[in-house]
């Protein structure tokens, strides 16, 4: 690395990642450098390495401690630190920045639950009204089944049930929040997609649908106004009834995609099933979960070690 105390701080720091980290670490770790990185760009993007001393240091910290809690703020202090004292080191940088540094942050708040375990997930789904007509408990309970966007399910028609491969079709989704309410396309490219469904669920639909326009949304009608919080309600209402944390119908998005994770699902396949633009996105948003298996992994690699030892 060419040493000028000149150079853009992030891009110094995203040139310590690759150089040091990438292929060093376990990729969970990786990613939270990779997203410090982003912290630092956003937060910082004309920060000098000339300019870095304790105080410009300190007033880094502090700006990402005002949305975040301390102990997220004091990752990522040690995400960061560790390469500024690499760049004192090399003489890149006169001082350590980071002697004596203040960790501050919000306070603690009691965050609300985004997904349930499955015995949560089984009790919300006795609670549902499935009867033979379309109603939003089929959509919740659709959603359970996919981890579909909310703008994706309520554009589903009759044509997206592919019942010989067993599989939903997404290739669109529904303009809900503006006038021009109707199909509309999908968030992103890798939107575009085929979400694999068990044959009970497909038989239960293929029998509420039948004889519907193939090419109208099968919860909305042509030019309906529909409100988030309409289903939100409905779900939170059932939530309460079946004694479990009320969640949001997104929750039941990460609801889908956490369990599958529980059960082995590979983070790309995870990844493919909720239309994500990339993994990284995946990884991003279950971290905790990825970081969890890693330590379940451990413990599977410990026991298996000690079958082998000598004698």
């Amino acid at each position: 690395m060419t040493r000028t105390s000149t150079k853009l701080f992030y891009k110094y720091y995203k040139n310590w990642i690759d150089l040091y980290k990438r292929g060093a670490v376990r990729h969970s770790t990786l990613v939270k450098y990779e997203l410090a990185y982003k912290h630092v760009r956003n937060l910082c993007p004309d920060l000098h390495m000339n300019q870095i001393n304790r105080q410009s240091y300190q007033e880094l910290l502090n700006k990402f401690a005002e949305n975040h809690e301390r102990e997220t703020t004091l990752d990522f202090h040690h995400h960061i630190k560790a390469s500024l004292v690499d760049a004192y080191e090399d003489g890149i940088i006169k001082i350590d920045p980071t002697r004596k540094a203040i960790v501050k942050g919000t306070k603690r708040r009691n965050k609300k639950k985004k997904y349930l375990n499955i015995s949560e997930l089984k009790a919300l789904i006795e609670q549902l009204n499935l009867d033979d007509g379309i109603n939003w408990d089929w959509f919740i309970f659709l959603i359970t089944k996919t981890g579909l966007r909310f703008a994706e399910a309520l554009a589903l028609t009759p044509n997206d049930f592919d019942y010989k491969n067993k599989q939903i079709i997404i290739n669109k989704s529904w303009n809900y929040k503006f006038k021009e309410y109707g199909f509309q396309p999908t968030k992103n490219k890798s939107s575009n997609r085929k979400v694999f469904v068990d044959n009970d669920t497909l038989i239960a639909f293929r029998n509420l649908i039948k004889g519907k326009d193939p090419d109208q949304p099968i919860f909305v009608n042509q030019g309906q106004k529909i409100f988030n919080s309409t289903v939100n309600g409905r779900l939170a209402t059932l939530c309460k009834h079946a004694n479990i944390p009320v969640i949001s119908i997104h929750g039941l998005r990460h609801t889908h995609a956490s369990l599958l994770l529980f059960q082995g699902v590979s983070v790309l396949s995870v990844s493919q099933r909720l239309g994500h633009a990339n993994v990284t996105t995946t990884q991003e948003t279950y971290l905790h979960i990825i970081q969890e298996l890693e330590n379940k992994d451990k413990r599977k690699i410990l026991k298996y070690l000690k079958i082998i030892n000598v004698g």
